[in-house]
C-alpha cells in the first residue's frame, strides 16, 4: 500500500531522545574502564540470562567497532553494530550504532556517555538520539533496555570491586 506522496505506508520513522543520569559508587576511572576494556564490557553488555549470544567483540578506539548478537532460544536474533567516533578517556564516549532484528534494520542511534566525578563516585550521563524504523522498536523499549544494562553495569562494578 502506498500513500498519496508515493511512499509505502508500512515504512516510516519515529525519532526520540532520552537521557539517563545514574550515580555509581565507584571512581570515574573504574566506571570508564568498564566501557573501554573488552573483557569487562563483555561481562555486563549482554542480553538477559536466558538469551543465547554470539559473543561480544570490542575494538575501543576512535573508528573502532563493537558487535554483539543474541536472542531467546529459537530467535529472533538481535544484532548490535557500533562505531566509535569520539573518545576522551575518563570523560566521554560518542558512538553510533544500528540494531537489526534478524536481517531487518530496526533502528539507528547516536549515543553520548559522559563520566563525571561525584565525591568518591561517578555520575554517568547517558544520552541517546534514535530513529526507529517501521514501528518494530520504540523509545520506551530502548530506554527500558538501557536502564537494565546500566543496572547490570552496577552489579559488575560491585562484583569486581
Amino acid at each position: 500500500m502506498t500513500t498519496e506522496n508515493g511512499t509505502s505506508a508500512d515504512r516510516f520513522t519515529r525519532h526520540a531522545t532520552f537521557t539517563i543520569e545514574r550515580h555509581y559508587a565507584f571512581p570515574r576511572e573504574k566506571v570508564f574502564a568498564a566501557w573501554a576494556e573488552p573483557r569487562a564490557k563483555g561481562r555486563w553488555f549482554v542480553g538477559p540470562d536466558e538469551w543465547e549470544s554470539s559473543g561480544h567483540r570490542l575494538d575501543f578506539r576512535e573508528g573502532g567497532r563493537e558487535t554483539v548478537s543474541g536472542g531467546p532460544p529459537g530467535g529472533p536474533v538481535h544484532h548490535y553494530n557500533a562505531t566509535y567516533f569520539d573518545i576522551v578517556p575518563g570523560e566521554r564516549i560518542v558512538y553510533c550504532y544500528e540494531m537489526h532484528l534478524d536481517a531487518k534494520r530496526i533502528s539507528v542511534s547516536v549515543t553520548t556517555v559522559e563520566f563525571k566525578s561525584a565525591g568518591t563516585g561517578t555520575t554517568l550521563v547517558f544520552t541517546e538520539q534514535d530513529v526507529f524504523l517501521d514501528g518494530i522498536d520504540s523509545a520506551a523499549e530502548r530506554e527500558r533496555g538501557t536502564r537494565e544494562l546500566l543496572e547490570t553495569l552496577d552489579r559488575e562494578l560491585a562484583r569486581s570491586a
